[in-house]
């Protein structure tokens, strides 16, 4: 598995939600507390993106452009950025801005999984949510600016086209179908975004273009608890140990075995928050012979003991591992 696939598999937290939404203008959205990452595309008409922030600039968003916006601070999507709420979203429930609550009659779906109704001069977009979450979910987050918008392309229109098709369906399966095409969605938007002049990429990121460090990420990724020695990845991405050594640390930022280890805390961290195996057990899926040993590496890259660090979670409801 590569290294931004893994980061994808480990960082999904319960299903991604898509929705399809119609609205004829002028027409406005708050989301108050949305989730970590939100996928919002849009197939007909024009809207915007914009952060609630004093001074925050607004995105437009033209046919086929996707903006992914990370959470949790406030954003509002609207036809026009003047246009005044109409709705705000907070905890799953829709209210007016003046705090009172909108009737459940009219948060029904016009269609499975679709509200509004197709009407002349409607804007029509895709909004899909992710609970990314620990320290995979940190690390896939950490490409991207609060904001960020995709123009429209070859690659992700039809993306987006099966995926609108799907959404309306209400067939066997159809979740599992919904959530694969979303991914897919992020994915070549997440590619697109990485490739263009304007993004600020982790240098991981960046390393993986280099065919023999890219492989040795992708070699640490698919076992991380495996012994890996700095000579046996040099010999498996054909390079000397010294010249491995030197690639990795310019193009990574970091040296080989600091990169391993601190990818192997961050999956010992999820998963002592998000499973119940002993020290023993998460020590071992990540490459420590004994508790102990992970121990130590976990309070020296943490601050604090394993044990203490799952009872914070549990007491916090914490999701994110930095």
């Amino acid at each position: 598995m590569d290294v931004l696939s893994d980061l994808l598999v480990r960082a999904r937290a319960g299903n991604t939600r898509v929705r399809q939404l119609i609205r004829r203008p002028p027409w406005s959205v708050t989301y108050a507390d949305p989730p970590p990452l939100t996928v919002v595309a849009t197939l007909g008409g024009c809207a915007s993106a914009r952060f609630d922030d004093a001074g925050a600039a607004a995105a437009p968003l033209a046919p086929g452009d996707i903006a992914l916006i990370k959470g949790p601070g406030r954003h509002t999507i609207a036809d026009d950025p003047s246009t005044p709420p109409g709705f705000v979203i907070h905890r799953g429930k829709k209210h007016f801005p003046d705090g009172g609550e909108v009737t459940e009659q009219a948060q029904q779906p016009s269609a499975p999984r679709t509200y509004g109704d197709s009407l002349p001069g409607a804007t029509t977009m895709l909004r899909g949510a992710y609970d990314l979450h620990g320290d995979a979910g940190a690390r896939l987050l950490d490409m991207l600016p609060p904001l960020a918008v995709v123009p429209a392309g070859p690659r992700t229109r039809p993306a987006l086209d099966l995926l609108a098709t799907e959404i309306a369906q209400d067939e066997p399966g159809q979740d599992a179908v919904l959530a694969r095409l979303l991914d897919l969605v992020l994915v070549l938007a997440l590619r697109a975004w990485c490739a263009g002049p304007q993004a600020e990429l982790p240098a991981w990121y960046r390393a993986l273009e280099d065919p023999a460090i890219g492989d040795a990420l992708r070699l640490m990724h698919a076992d991380p608890a495996h012994r890996w020695t700095v000579a046996a990845l040099a010999t498996r991405v054909g390079m000397s140990r010294a010249a491995f050594a030197a690639r990795f640390t310019t193009l990574a930022g970091q040296p080989p075995l600091t990169y391993l280890t601190g990818w192997r805390m961050a999956l010992g961290a999820d998963l002592l928050r998000d499973t119940e195996a002993t020290v023993a057990a998460v020590a071992r899926t990540v490459g420590y012979e004994d508790a102990f040993a992970f121990s130590v590496a976990f309070k020296r890259a943490r601050g604090v003991s394993p044990s203490t660090w799952r009872r914070t979670c549990a007491d916090t409801g914490t999701t994110t591992g930095r």
